[in-house]
């Protein structure tokens, strides 16, 4: 199998570690398998792909849209170095305003899973860094939706005290301020 996949503490988010396969000509990998993926509990048709480029100190988010167009996605950087966070806002859920953090990376070829209900976020901690994520839903402006990046209540730990934000990323609300229709099932 050309994946590990590894359940983090919020167990819905997973951990998918892509095995490479190195010559003298570079590398191979597969991002994506959907046998693989449906065998290890992830049941998401994937339908559109989003690519940022970003430079260093840039973070991106919190960001999730709301219901009926919520979003799972699967987010790789394929160049350069994120951490990355998804933040649980199920409404009833005994991870609700929990968060979790990984390194993805070029180099180390992870990529995390973060179903519906989640927000989510990445900081770029390399000079620049290319990142894609797969989505099971389209863009909705209309349901665009999110959670400024430093809200106290979540007490993110980003490497980064300054961050270079979007207009809109500064002006978002806290967590207790969200529009937020996920329930925990």
């Amino acid at each position: 199998m050309p994946f590990k996949f590894k359940k983090l503490e919020i167990p819905e988010v997973i951990l998918v570690e892509a095995k490479s396969f190195p010559d003298e000509r570079g590398i191979f990998l597969e991002g994506f398998k959907e046998s693989d993926f449906l065998a290890n509990g992830i049941n998401t048709k994937f339908v559109q792909d989003n690519i940022s480029h970003s430079f260093k100190d840039v973070l991106r988010g919190l960001h999730y849209q709301k219901n009926p167009k919520a979003q799972a996605k699967l987010v790789t950087a394929i160049t350069g170095e994120i951490v990355d966070i998804a933040v649980d806002i199920r409404q009833g859920s005994p991870t609700f305003g929990k968060w979790v953090s990984e390194i993805l990376s070029d180099k180390n070829h992870k990529s995390l899973y973060i179903p519906e209900g989640f927000a989510h976020g990445f900081c770029v901690i390399s000079n620049e860094a290319d990142v894609i994520y797969k989505v099971n839903k389209e863009y909705s402006s209309e349901n665009e939706r999110g959670i400024i990046w430093n809200d106290p209540f979540l007490a993110i730990e980003w490497p980064i005290d300054n961050p270079i934000l979007a207009k809109k990323d500064l002006e978002l609300p806290s967590l207790n301020n969200i529009d937020n229709n996920f329930s925990y099932k």
